[in-house]
């Protein structure tokens, strides 16, 4: 996974809300304070700059294609059709998100950009279609080189996110529960200190043994130091709810940091099958480590590591259904699914899946059988594990994708499944996009007459929403078409779509 630079992406200021398409007043909070979101729009609309509305099938509106039919140019395009992430912007014009086609968007911006975060299950209650909604992340920043020491693990709870005015949908309509929808958005951080930009981070929750006592929830933290930080985040959280709670500086300490890596790495995942807590780390030298932590809180990593890939591992998951078996995701154009109870610490099954590096991989969980890859050159592709057979060593040979789609012309960054509909599937790429696909949609001959001046767009393209430095996604598991994702800043929204 690439980084982004500092210098592209300078952001200065304490923590606070973000840009909603309606106007609000900017009022910037002290870090640890409630912000209120900005009006990025007000300024635009007051120069002379061009706004192209960029909706659901990320066309401007009829005035604008017809003068600018002849103008653009398009990759695979139509004359006059505006893509996403493909077409080139003249210059002065910028891109506004068409507000019809969201049913919740609100931009939060961070002190530094973030190249990694993890949703943090809450005790809110699941299937949420209340508006405004609460949810709570954590992310590593990324910041100036010269300025490593002012990297922090942010703890953050956004609350009041709102959803847009006029949208209904399909939510409650209980008056009594929505009488704040038009409250201001906040969000709340905690953070702790860090002296290296982060990589990836992974949250766990380890369920209470005592009912009067709330889950305990972790952070595995991957930094360019090498080192893995663990830390217990269960008091951060905790003070959000718990007006005048101080966070001390013991708090603030990692509980353990795994010091077997020898290069920096990307790959992170805590297993969802494992509650007291079970941690797989990958590295740059293409190295993985297993680390565990015992009932009395402890952690042990096995000095034993898993060996086989002949580059980088790039992303690392556990199998939602079965315990001891991880799938990863390498530079080396592989992916690779291992069985942690291995003597040999060798992969059961080896695919060349692409012949550049493969950046992401996703298990799904409704589906588990289902695995989504993305590579360096922008495609992603869907793969059914019951077809992958061993060779005599352990190569599977060459597979064939159930389903393939090049699209994005630039890096997959980030892929996730839905948590609850095995064919629908968020993508971001380094095209500045973050897109959504029903891989149920199949097209008929009439469609295909309707959508013959745009070549090389699938059917099964849902949705592109606009996301500057698109890093990684997430689908909030307990508000249902919620997603979150970070780049330049953090985009917390839910198209009508999905």
């Amino acid at each position: 996974m690439s980084k982004r630079t500092a210098e592209d992406e300078q952001v200065v200021g304490a923590l606070k809300g973000g840009d909603r398409p309606d106007a609000m007043d900017v009022d910037d909070k002290p870090n640890n304070e409630m912000g209120e979101f900005e009006d990025e729009f007000e300024d635009e609309f007051d120069s002379e700059d061009e706004i192209i509305e960029a909706g659901v099938d990320g066309r401007p509106d009829e005035e604008r294609e017809a003068e600018e039919a002849g103008a653009m140019e398009v990759d695979g395009g139509g004359p006059g059709t505006f893509i996403v992430g493909r077409t080139k912007l003249d210059p002065g014009q910028t891109l506004s998100p068409d507000p019809t086609t969201y049913r919740m968007l609100h931009n939060l911006t961070t002190p530094w950009p973030c190249l990694s975060f993890d949703i943090i299950p809450d005790n809110l209650g699941d299937n949420r279609s209340v508006y405004p909604a609460t949810m709570y992340t954590v992310a590593g920043t990324q910041a100036d080189s010269a300025k490593a020491n002012d990297n922090s693990l942010l703890v953050m709870k956004f609350s009041g996110l709102s959803k847009m005015d006029g949208e209904n949908g399909d939510e409650s309509s209980d008056d009594e529960d929505n009488d704040d929808e038009d409250a201001d958005p906040i969000l709340e951080s905690k953070s702790i200190p860090l002296s290296s930009t982060v990589n990836r981070i992974r949250a766990h929750q380890c369920p209470s043994q005592d009912a009067s006592r709330p889950a305990t929830t972790l952070t595995a933290t991957m930094t360019e130091s090498t080192n893995v930080f663990i830390h217990d985040i269960t008091p951060h959280l905790a003070a959000f709810d718990t007006p005048g709670s101080l966070i001390t500086p013991q708090q603030n300490k990692p509980v353990s940091t795994i010091r077997a890596h020898k290069a920096e790495g990307y790959a992170v995942d805590w297993s969802p099958l494992h509650a007291v807590g079970k941690l797989l780390t990958g590295d740059n030298d293409g190295i993985i480590y297993l680390t565990t932590r015992s009932d009395g809180g402890g952690f042990v990593t096995d000095s034993r590591p898993f060996l086989g890939h002949t580059s980088s591992v790039e992303d690392i998951q556990w199998s939602p259904s079965e315990a001891t078996v991880f799938s990863t995701a390498s530079s080396d154009g592989t992916v690779r699914v291992w069985d942690a109870r291995s003597k040999s610490r060798k992969p059961a099954l080896t695919m060349q899946v692409s012949n550049v590096d493969v950046n992401v991989i996703s298990w799904s969980r409704q589906t588990t059988h289902l695995l989504a890859s993305g590579d360096d050159k922008g495609e992603w592709a869907v793969w059914d594990l019951r077809q992958w057979k061993p060779t005599a060593n352990g190569d599977a040979g060459k597979p064939t994708p159930i389903a393939s789609f090049n699209y994005h012309k630039e890096q997959i960054t980030s892929i996730e499944w839905h948590p609850t509909d095995d064919s629908i599937v968020a993508v971001a790429a380094g095209d500045n996009t973050v897109t959504l696909w029903d891989l149920a949609v199949e097209l008929d001959d009439e469609e295909s007459k309707d959508t013959a001046g745009v070549q090389d767009v699938p059917p099964q393209l849902l949705f592109v929403h606009y996301q500057k430095m698109a890093k990684e996604l997430h689908w909030h598991r307990q508000i249902p078409g919620a997603l979150v994702a970070t780049g330049e800043e953090f985009s917390v929204f839910r198209t009508i779509s999905v």
